[in-house]
């Protein structure tokens, strides 16, 4: 349930998401997360940090091992995301019966 919890705090996943390609600053994920304070970004990265799922690196902050493990358990969520909003859509754009 721990893990539950950390990805459940806002900004996580997406923070996780940014870094799925490789090491990225935090004036990046700031620019890449509108709306993302600096204070909540500082606090999610130590979060993630402690957790073992991100490090400090050179450029930046990138995934561990770990990390790179939750980024690939991750992908067939993507997957059914998309479908998910490809059958949302099909669905607005049906008429409604009167």
């Amino acid at each position: 349930m721990a893990a539950m919890d950390l990805f459940g705090r806002r900004w996580a996943l997406r923070i996780l998401w940014e870094l799925r390609a490789g090491p990225l600053g935090a004036r990046a994920l700031l620019a890449r997360c509108e709306g993302l304070s600096s204070s909540v970004l500082y606090q999610r990265l130590r979060e993630l940090a402690s957790s073992g799922i991100i490090a400090p690196s050179d450029d930046g902050y990138e995934l561990t091992r770990l990390g790179t493990a939750l980024r690939d358990a991750l992908g067939p969520l993507d997957d059914w995301a998309i479908t998910w909003a490809k059958e949302q859509e099909r669905n607005d754009q049906e008429p409604t019966e009167p």
